[in-house]
């Protein structure tokens, strides 16, 4: 690479996150590019029988751009797009990357992704148009291109198999377990995405894609994510003004996980990510109809849950949707029938409410009729619009013709109040209009009416929903779960569209849930949920994981009552003191921040039914509790290891459980970005094991043995401590840098044995590991870099 050895071990740090951006934001279909080219070329040299050159097998930073994309696979091989929707669901032209991974580079998790995408190309070519291999958002000009790659997918089985190459793939489970993880890509590319073995989620604030992102069971098909649609907060266009992201990782804090809170234009809110794939969304109320999901339904036999219909399950019953695509020869936009008490009006008009995040609003029909049966009233009657986009004026709603339309300009997309209005041209008795929509189909409008050319008056209100629930829960399909907490406007759902606060902008705080069932959202919305004392923060405990929102822009000090749900007492990071009736825990929050805080212990009583009032219980660290407060002989156990203790109440006892891992770590170097990258110099395997956290693992230097660790950002370094797996260590010096160009040489490592240690003073985001020359055949690995 530019002229030198990639065995030299000289290139520089360019990058601390691996995401390749297109079309102004993360780009996945663009990122898969690198293999897709690849593909394509290996055919040539393969069917030559001419050995690959470097340039298809060895890309530059290849690993960490593939494990991004595996940190946003879906179910079906493809990966999810939270931001530009452009070449979204385009199944048959992003086999080829997959299969060049997996047929040519031997890489288990891509076979599994390959067989995925593979076994659902059939039901994907059947659905209309029929036996397109690009569709949805592939235009018609690539179907060659993705025929082409077909066949190259298969050509490379057909070699690896000749080769006598087979690769195993991973199972489904083993994929997301080793795709899991989380990170903040930072506020360039505006994205913090969390892949868990249970759910994908991920908080956008790329501006014009501003949402909180939530695909559960990495379902390619549930909820609409992508492009302008919106996710929790009612639309994409809101204004970032400040952002907080708080991530976990499980070899620093015990468990992967995030908390995210945006200051927008609107107000406050938050997202929390969880291990288990759950959710929390939190607002001060930012606009009015938040907690905005879309669902996809199609019929199309064969895919995962499409299968013309979606029912939605809530505490006063149940509702089926069926899908648009199931009426032929009809638009594939909604159609609102609304009646009314009769009146007689010479004047009907749309008015806007909320508009489509994306087009705004857009009718083929605008038809009125004085009874079911009766004529279209406004059939050629004379059309106005508050504005129309080119060659899509107002008369065209009125035409008959169920090929034409009108729609609001492009300027007036984002308008609310946007109107359609028809003159009947003569005073007439009505009772019902039809509203036919293109797919930008109004989120809620008015149907108004006059007589005298003054006064406007409401008719009808619209969409009608298919649900309308004040139970507290939703259950969506049987494959997603929703519980809104203290909501204050119903759950309302329309067509495809989910709206958990059906009304005025209000503060909302939503549990999701991946994957369960009708029965257990109905106990958890009965269940009593953690309040704070302080109005500004918004709390739930959920799947065992405490979550605050400081919605503020003022730090809060304030004590969250949890409710008692059993004998046994679970403790958080922190102080907590047991009281009648549950848990008061005492919370300091900066301004506009928000937390995850795990269950780190769980107490259960010996002597006794429940643990005594008046306990005082202070977690230090995943490993370490102290006690005090109240007299009482109690087990206190931790990630499978336990202890008896006993509390007098003069005094404070402290635990520390043997065996147990004290989480959070202070080693800035646990789980960061390494350096090199692949391609790695020979000899040399990836320097991540060195900071995994895993005992099992270790770095194998090779002749050019120099390593590099990102902290993430410029640190205070005091210590600089390394094990290898062998008591004669090499030796190693240290290095310093803030830029991750210029290195100022921190000192060298002393020590006997298999630790050695560098006491420094300085700053640094890049802390460099050189070893001597002279130590080049040692057989001894590096273990653990730790850096404090």
């Amino acid at each position: 690479m530019d002229g030198a050895a990639v065995s030299e071990n000289t290139a520089r740090n360019l990058y601390d996150t691996f995401i390749v951006e297109n079309h102004g934001s993360f780009g996945p279909h663009y990122q898969e590019e690198l293999w897709r080219t690849s593909g394509r070329n290996a055919a040539h040299f393969l069917a030559a029988g001419r050995p690959l050159p470097q340039v298809l097998a060895r890309q530059p930073n290849a690993q960490p751009l593939w494990r991004t994309l595996l940190g946003v696979m879906s179910d079906a091989g493809e990966p999810l797009m939270p931001m530009v929707n452009d070449r979204e669901h385009l199944y048959g032209r992003d086999v080829i990357p997959l299969a060049f991974l997996s047929q040519v580079m031997r890489d288990r998790a891509a076979a599994r992704a390959e067989r995925e995408l593979a076994s659902r190309l059939e039901a994907y070519q059947q659905y209309p148009p029929e036996h397109r291999m690009a569709k949805f958002s592939g235009e018609p000009k690539y179907e060659p291109e993705a025929r082409a790659e077909i066949a190259i997918s298969y050509l490379l089985h057909v070699w690896a198999a000749a080769s006598g190459r087979p690769v195993e793939a991973l199972s489904r489970e083993e994929l997301f377990a080793r795709a899991s993880g989380v990170t903040d890509f930072g506020t360039g590319p505006g994205l913090v995405s969390h892949q868990s073995r249970a759910a994908w989620a991920g908080a956008v604030t790329k501006p014009g894609f501003v949402k909180f992102a939530w695909q559960p069971g990495h379902d390619d098909w549930l909820f609409r994510l992508s492009g302008a649609t919106p996710m929790f907060l009612p639309a994409t266009a809101a204004k970032v003004q400040s952002r907080t992201v708080r991530v976990y990782e499980s070899p620093r804090d015990g468990f992967d996980g995030s908390a995210t809170l945006l200051r927008l234009d609107g107000g406050w809110a938050g997202f929390a990510t969880l291990p288990t794939g759950s959710i929390v969304y939190a607002s001060g109320g930012t606009a009015d109809a938040e907690g905005h999901l879309e669902v996809h339904n199609l019929t199309m036999p064969g895919m995962p849950g499409l299968d013309g219909a979606r029912t939605y399950r809530f505490e006063e019953g149940e509702a089926t949707v069926r899908a648009r695509d199931t009426a032929t020869g009809t638009p594939p936009g909604r159609v609102d029938d609304l009646g009314f008490t009769p009146t007689t009006v010479r004047h009907v008009r749309m008015l806007g409410v909320r508009p489509d995040p994306a087009y705004g609003y857009s009718l083929y029909a605008f038809e009125v009729r004085d009874g079911a049966q009766g004529a279209d009233l406004a059939r050629g009657g004379s059309a106005t619009a508050s504005s129309a986009d080119t060659g899509k004026g107002a008369p065209l709603a009125v035409d008959g013709d169920a090929a034409t339309r009108w729609a609001v300009s492009r300027a007036d997309r984002p308008r609310a109040d946007s109107w359609l209005a028809v003159d009947l041209g003569a005073e007439r008795r009505i009772d019902r209009v039809t509203l036919r929509w293109e797919s930008a189909a109004g989120r809620a409008y008015r149907v108004q009416g006059f007589t005298d050319g003054r006064d406007w008056r409401d008719l009808a209100t619209g969409p009608r929903p298919a649900v309308n629930s004040r139970g507290g829960w939703l259950d969506v399909d049987g494959r997603a779960g929703l519980v809104v907490r203290d909501g204050r406007n119903p759950i309302g759902v329309y067509d495809d569209e989910i709206v958990l606060g059906d009304g005025p902008a209000a503060p909302l705080l939503v549990e999701g849930f991946p994957g369960t069932s009708a029965g257990k959202l109905r106990a958890l919305a009965r269940r009593a949920a953690p309040t704070a004392e302080a109005t500004e923060v918004r709390t739930t405990l959920t799947d065992g994981h405490l979550t605050l929102f400081n919605l503020s822009g003022e730090s809060v000090r304030t004590r969250i009552t949890i409710p008692r749900t059993g004998t046994d007492t679970v403790a958080f990071e922190g102080t907590q003191t047991l009281t009648a009736d549950g848990t008061s825990f005492e919370a300091t929050l900066p301004v506009a921040t928000a937390v995850v805080l795990p269950p780190r212990f769980t107490l259960t009583p010996l002597t006794g039914r429940r643990l005594p009032p008046g306990l005082r219980v202070q977690v230090v660290d995943g490993a370490t509790v102290r006690l005090s407060g109240a007299s009482c002989t109690l087990r206190v156990r931790a990630q499978g290891h336990s202890e008896v203790a006993v509390v007098r109440a003069d005094r404070t006892i402290t635990v520390v459980l043997a065996g147990a891992a004290a989480h959070p770590h202070d080693d800035l170097a646990l789980g960061r970005t390494v350096f090199p990258t692949s391609p790695l110099p020979e000899g040399m395997s990836d320097p991540a094991a060195a900071v995994d956290g895993d005992a099992h693992t270790a770095w194998q230097p090779g002749p050019r043995g120099r390593m590099v660790v990102d902290l993430g950002a410029a640190r205070p370094v005091r210590l600089v401590e390394t094990e290898w797996t062998a008591g004669t260590a090499p030796g190693a010096k240290v290095g310093f840098s803030t830029d991750g160009i210029t290195y100022r040489d921190a000192g060298t490592l002393t020590g006997r044995g298999r630790v050695r240690r560098l006491t420094a003073s300085g700053t640094a985001r890049y802390v460099s590991l050189e070893v001597d020359a002279s130590a080049r055949a040692a057989a001894s690995r590096l273990r653990r870099l730790t850096v404090r």
